[in-house]
């Protein structure tokens, strides 16, 4: 763990390099991903085979080996304890609700030219999502990523999903039925990336793919763009916390906490104005994580990549904030609408002591598929426009090409593209 003060002289520079640490696939993990697609394009299933294999240990034959039916996942969404199934849908209602309100409007307008003028919106026909079978399984994020695709009109929703030596896990399989998933595929891995973009003899291929994965993932997402559209290329979670004093240091180190335990990689930042509330804060974390199932973890990430940074003021963490652009950003302080207002770069923001960004990662709503290693900059969290596209239209009478045509005669000129000039200045004619 580092500890930054923003009044000393070396503090601008480790500050840079903790910008510019990027946290993620090496080149051998690029050329291994290379591989595996270029395989899965030249053999398509017997490619699936054998990576599921090797990887899994599980032996693709029959089809219940491939495919996990949809009477199955109805299974074990009815086997839920109450409580669990409780939650379950009371998240899919949550983020049904929230995603159903980002659905964009149709355009259809006549301008002072007499041009008719308009976009459409359509969803994608196919989309696939990868979720991760290994570290650990994630219904929540079956659900972030299924119920946009549902809310945007997808009409063929595909998981694929690693069942390592062919055991699933239940949690997902029920939220796969929750969330009215059509096909789930017992493949994982880059091997699955490339199947849901190139199609094999099996699997129809699909037009976006989403869902978070492993470094292996995460690069076949990228190699693959343009042979489909992707949610983003995801590096590992990322927290940032700015708190005051007034907080409990509990509170916040299992905040810290939260994403440490997702990945070695991942990175938990706490941005103070007072040092010994940070030292209070280090304490509790070392406390906490030596108790958590997943401490191994969580450790690892602290110990490599946690940061303390302690501030003269909050002028100087929302500086530092917009800089660092991160995945999450809790503003643990007494006005955080205020703090707020100056936060230019964030996937997600939490406002208040009484929000942990944990309640943003199951039942608040917004998706919790969001931009890390400082895309925030350009780029936003997962949402229903993942999974549409839109189409412009033009509409022109002679009366309205008679207005502009001439002028889109003079700039085809003087472009040297005289079939373009023609084609506009034959019908003015």
């Amino acid at each position: 763990m580092k500890v930054l003060n923003i009044t000393d002289e070396s503090f601008e520079k480790a500050f840079r390099k903790i910008v510019n640490d990027r946290r993620e696939s090496d080149g051998n993990v690029a050329q291994g991903v290379t591989s595996i697609l270029n395989e899965v394009r030249r053999r398509g299933d017997e490619a699936i085979v054998e990576y599921t294999m090797r990887f899994d240990s599980h032996q693709l034959t029959e089809d219940d080996d491939w495919r996990i039916s949809a009477e199955t996942c109805r299974n074990a969404f009815d086997a839920l304890d109450g409580e669990l199934r409780e939650a379950l849908e009371l998240a899919a209602e949550r983020i049904r609700a929230y995603h159903e309100a980002q659905m964009p409007q149709d355009r259809d307008y006549t301008d002072a030219a007499g041009v008719r003028l308009g976009a459409r919106w359509h969803p994608v026909d196919a989309a696939g999502l990868y979720v991760p079978g290994g570290r650990a399984a994630y219904p929540s994020s079956l659900l972030m990523n299924a119920i946009p695709a549902k809310v945007a009109g997808v009409q063929r929703l595909v998981v694929t999903t690693p069942t390592p030596k062919g055991i699933t896990n239940p949690l997902v399989l029920a939220a796969a039925h929750l969330a009215g998933v059509d096909e789930v595929w017992r493949i994982g891995g880059a091997q699955a990336v490339g199947a849901l973009a190139y199609g094999t003899g099996r699997i129809q291929p699909v037009d976006v793919i989403t869902g978070p994965g492993n470094a292996w993932v995460a690069e076949a997402k990228r190699q693959l763009y343009g042979v489909v559209g992707i949610d983003m290329v995801a590096g590992p979670s990322e927290i940032l916390v700015i708190a005051d004093a007034k907080n409990d240091a509990d509170w916040i180190a299992a905040d810290l906490l939260s994403q440490a335990e997702h990945d070695p990689n991942a990175q938990s930042i706490l941005i103070t104005d007072d040092a010994k509330f940070a030292w209070q804060v280090e304490d509790r974390v070392d406390v906490q994580s030596s108790m958590l199932a997943t401490r191994k973890t969580a450790k690892a990430s602290w110990d490599e990549h946690g940061v303390m940074i302690i501030v003269e003021n909050m002028d100087q963490a929302v500086d530092l904030a917009n800089r660092l652009a991160a995945e999450h950003v809790e503003l643990a302080v007494d006005d955080p609408d205020a703090m707020f207002a100056r936060i230019r770069h964030a996937g997600s923001v939490f406002l208040g002591r009484h929000t942990p960004e944990a309640i943003g990662d199951y039942v608040a709503g917004p998706n919790h598929v969001l931009p890390t290693g400082r895309r925030a900059r350009f780029a936003s969290g997962l949402s229903v426009l993942d999974f549409m596209k839109r189409t412009s239209f033009i509409s022109a009478n002679a009366d309205a090409l008679a207005a502009i045509g001439p002028a889109g005669v003079a700039l085809a000129n003087a472009e040297g593209l005289p079939a373009h000039a023609k084609s506009i200045e034959m019908r003015l004619k």
